[in-house]
């Protein structure tokens, strides 16, 4: 079978693209196809490690663990790490390319065109179908010239698109509409149907809706798609969700965990928010951390130096020393591992001004932030529990001092992370630990509290119920005949 693509694009962020591709990868790899996820250009501080060795968004991961396939860097070859409000790191092809602001990028972008269509041809010759999904909107037209996430891309792979909009924001039909209407001849007849997502309640109340809109576009409704609330143990794509995420079960344990601005891979949290017996709360900033916390993990930052400058200016360092005086447990998870220890070099200026900072001086050790960036995925022995863990590292800089020889794990003959003499406070580089059960459970256990979660089954069954919910509400056999030949 010659390789077939499709695209999906949305009326903005948010509407579902990410679940929506990975409910696709599901339903056509479990008719039998191989399926790949594709996402050109993915702009996210929440990445994972490939099984080549280079990084891609985190939800292209999830979408190629929907195709039960591994996921590979060319999944998503062009990923932007935002390291502040006006630039990115550019990571081509899984690897750092460069630090760049975003006017820099936009003048610039068409350079990477290449590695993007080098990468979908990659996936092309070991697939039967390719699931590609856009970023942001094709109705950005300000974008549209050197574009590589939406219409640029489908134009350069020649392949037609599906418009996604989210009725549960309201205003869904003048999003599908306008966004059918702004786009000029050439990009718009690349549409071939559109999606309703996150309906609610009686799908007949649309129906006069879903008849304007196939008028006016002049394509069909490929489906209407209720809310899933399953869909909520998925991980999600953009920090912003945990601007709404407050706290996640009543359970008697609480974790507190700091919303820093540039927070990444927070997925490393999703197995201890689904825990039962858990609380789970974001402090947001301008809260205080809870008194009542009996966790406070310090989590990954894509800029650690401006995110610890953060934390300062919160009040949560203060708070952080009084609940260790009071006999709390803290864990950092790699910048906020760097962010414990005594200082930070950054002797090549990779996050701003070269220089040392002060760290928060709860463990005995200090970092060195270095150009070459640390991305491989790692199995390891948790000392203080003697459970295996799994997970990856992915970060710049290494870390050294006398807490080091007390380390969080071992990875067969090298020493990870570390443990301040009293064991209250913790650090490690290994991101996606909590995943597995034997080992969440059991350090939960040492710090007095219960598991009673299998994370990995969750997410499966997550998935199959994405693909058992799409499979009723789509009409899957005409979007696969939609898919272009590439």
């Amino acid at each position: 079978m010659t390789a077939r693509a499709i695209m999906l694009m949305g009326t903005g962020s948010d509407v579902g693209k990410s679940l929506i591709a990975a409910g696709l990868c599901r339903c056509f790899a479990n008719r039998g196809l191989k399926v790949r996820p594709f996402k050109p250009q993915n702009m996210s501080n929440n990445a994972a490690v490939a099984i080549d060795g280079g990084e891609i968004g985190r939800a292209q991961a999830l979408q190629a663990k929907a195709a039960k396939t591994d996921p590979t860097v060319h999944m998503n070859p062009i990923l932007l790490k935002p390291e502040t409000t006006t630039g990115a790191q550019v990571v081509v092809q899984g690897e750092r390319h460069a630090t760049m602001t975003a006017r820099d990028y936009f003048q610039n972008r068409s350079q990477f065109m290449p590695a993007i269509i080098e990468s979908f041809r990659r996936l092309a010759d070991v697939s039967d179908l390719i699931i590609v999904e856009g970023a942001g909107s094709p109705g950005e037209i300000n974008l549209r010239d050197g574009d590589l996430a939406n219409m640029g891309f489908a134009a350069a792979a020649n392949i037609p698109a599906l418009l996604i909009g989210d009725i549960h924001r309201g205003g869904v039909i003048a999003a599908v509409a306008g966004t059918y209407q702004i786009l000029p001849s050439e990009d718009r007849d690349r549409l071939k149907g559109f999606i309703i997502n996150k309906f609610h309640g009686d799908a007949e109340l649309f129906r006069e809706g879903q008849k304007f809109l196939e008028r006016h576009t002049g394509t069909p409704c490929l489906g209407i798609v209720p809310h899933l609330l399953a869909a909520k143990n998925l991980p999600s794509e953009d920090a912003v969700a945990l601007e709404e995420s407050i706290a996640s079960h009543s359970g008697d344990y609480q974790i507190s965990v700091l919303r820093l601005p540039r927070i990444a891979n927070f997925d490393d949290l999703d197995p201890l928010r689904m825990e039962p017996g858990v609380t789970l709360h974001f402090v947001q900033p301008g809260e205080a951390i809870p008194a009542s916390s009996h966790l406070v993990i310090v989590p990954g930052s894509k800029s650690t130096m401006a995110d610890l400058a953060a934390l300062r200016r919160e009040g949560w360092d203060i708070d952080l020393a009084a609940h260790i005086r009071h006999g709390g447990y803290v864990l950092g998870l790699c910048g906020g591992y760097q962010m414990l220890g005594r200082l930070i070099h950054d002797p090549e200026g990779l996050e701003g001004l070269a220089g040392t900072v002060t760290g928060l001086g709860h463990l005995d050790v200090e970092t060195t932030l270095l150009p070459n960036k640390t991305l491989t995925r790692v199995a390891a022995t948790h000392v203080s529990t003697g459970q295996t863990l799994t997970g990856y590292e992915i970060h710049l800089g290494h870390t050294s001092g006398p807490d080091c020889s007390r380390p969080f794990g071992m990875i067969c003959d090298s020493r990870d992370g570390a443990t301040s003499a009293d064991g209250r406070v913790m650090g490690t580089y290994i991101h996606g630990c909590f995943g597995g059960d034997e080992f969440r459970a059991a350090f939960l256990a040492s710090l007095g509290a219960s598991s009673d979660l299998r994370y990995e089954q969750r997410i499966e069954q997550s998935l199959e119920a994405l693909a058992t919910h799409l499979e009723r509400h789509l009409d899957l056999d005409r979007i696969l005949a939609l898919a272009a030949p590439v």
